[in-house]
């Protein structure tokens, strides 16, 4: 199972906070996942679209420059938008050096954040 650092878990399961107006990245650890000689060779990302959003979660550039891989473990994913109280969910797909293919979803909840 691949982590992800700051999530919080319901009945559904995870996901994270975020507020309509951040650019933030999001990253999966696939370290406890991967055997110790395999790696991330590639990976790519899908959002789930709300009906009728006027300002849907994005990718700020697009999703070859916003899915990143760092140290052949880490996959982080950039996002921007989202309308308040709509729920995403964004699917990870990732290839292994060792030539697996899995994938991950996580919900992105996109409520105003207050200090």
């Amino acid at each position: 199972m691949a982590n992800l650092t700051g999530a919080r878990r319901d009945q559904a399961g995870l996901f994270f906070l975020k507020d309509p107006g951040s650019n933030i990245q999001f990253g999966l650890d696939f370290t406890d996942y991967l055997q110790a000689s395999d790696s991330v060779s590639s990976a790519t990302a899908t959002i789930s679209t709300v009906s009728g959003d006027a300002a849907p979660l994005a990718f700020p550039t697009n999703v070859g420059t916003d899915v990143t891989i760092s140290g052949g473990k880490v996959v982080s994913v950039r996002v921007n938008g989202g309308t308040a109280q709509n729920v995403y969910t964004i699917k990870v797909t990732i290839v292994t050096a060792n030539g697996d293919t899995d994938a991950r979803s996580f919900r992105i909840v996109v409520e105003e954040k207050t200090l």
